[in-house]
């Protein structure tokens, strides 16, 4: 399988967690299955969702993912027919950074319940035990979720290597990695500002990525869109990555705070000639930065994307129309 399409998105809490249904998560939800269906007898149908993390605002409560969240993924797994992945945000397994610290069990364990029938179980080679981290395969792509909250966590990495550097890539052409949090960004997470798994996300994974020729890496965390190129060469060539930050799912929305300081990364990495494109900021105000979801159609080796806005986002147009073809021309 070489042609299809698959959804991307990410941090959908909501304000009444716990008390209702996602409303803004539900208008997302609504588009998605309205286009499962269109896309269904097309070349290109709908075979998984990635959702990069933060499904509900307080994890240990274990009410709010079963009132407000399972509902709605239920939907989309009965009505729409399709496999769906969740990465774990901060809001769903706390932000401490560390595995074992105490405020993260009651949250992860409701996050691993809520799950338990979606990801890789403990146990599958496509599985870390014990870790909200996963891969899996379709057709000649290879997807790979981790908890980038404990990016600093030397067993989660050592893993996530393996999974890469295993890979059969004459099989796998391309490989996709999705998390909670963005190497980089622009929001109020981002900017000026760089938090502790930011850092190491820069500093361990992005070397990693590089040398692995990952195609994408799709986050959320900052409640907006923007999209990033990365071009770095090696022996085999240059490669292109695409970072994509999709936090519009339904929770608050964020707005731009300024361009964060590479100067570092780019330092660290010139022996790769890397070289990054901001190539769409989100916008200054709140009201430029709509709910949406992404379509991505694969077509071999070749991706496109398109930005799917909904309510009063229906017409958002981040490249001057809401698709965009995520290669170099030839």
């Amino acid at each position: 399988m070489t042609k299809y399409s698959f959804i991307a998105y990410g941090d959908t809490r909501g304000r009444r967690d716990g008390v209702a249904i996602q409303y803004e998560h539900s208008l997302i939800v609504d588009s998605m299955l309205a286009h499962i269906k269109k896309l269904q007898t097309t070349d290109y149908p709908v075979r998984f969702i990635l959702q990069s993390g933060d499904a509900v605002v307080h994890g240990q409560i274990a009410k709010e993912w079963n009132v407000s969240f399972v509902p709605l993924i239920n939907r989309l797994t009965t009505e729409g027919g399709v496999p769906y992945f969740l990465a774990p945000g901060n809001h769903d397994v706390s932000s401490a950074t560390t595995v074992d610290a105490p405020q993260r069990q009651p949250a992860l364990k409701n996050y691993l319940d809520a799950v338990s029938a979606l990801i890789p179980p403990d146990g599958s080679p496509h599985r870390l035990s014990g870790y909200p981290a996963f891969s899996f395969g379709y057709g000649n792509t290879f997807v790979l979720g981790f908890d980038a909250n404990i990016a600093g966590d030397e067993k989660q990495f050592q893993w996530v290597k393996s999974q890469l550097e295993g890979l059969d890539r004459k099989r796998y052409i391309n490989v996709i990695v999705f998390c909670h949090q963005a190497p980089f960004s622009s929001g109020p997470h981002g900017g000026p500002t760089v938090e502790t798994p930011t850092a190491i996300l820069r500093e361990r994974y992005m070397p990693l990525f590089n040398t692995n020729h990952v195609r994408a890496v799709f986050s959320g965390h900052e409640h907006l869109f923007e999209h990033w190129v990365q071009h770095h060469t090696d022996t085999s060539g240059t490669h292109r990555m695409d970072l994509v930050v999709s936090g519009g799912g339904g929770a608050p929305i964020y707005a731009y705070s300024g361009e964060p300081n590479l100067d570092d990364y780019l330092k660290e990495n010139e022996a790769s000639k890397v070289k990054l494109e901001h190539l769409v900021k989100p916008g200054v105000d709140r009201g430029s930065n709509p709910y949406h979801y992404l379509i991505v159609h694969v077509d071999g080796e070749s991706f496109d994307m398109q930005v799917i806005g909904v309510d009063w986002g229906a017409g958002f147009a981040p490249y001057r129309s809401n698709k965009v073809e995520l290669q170099d021309p030839n």
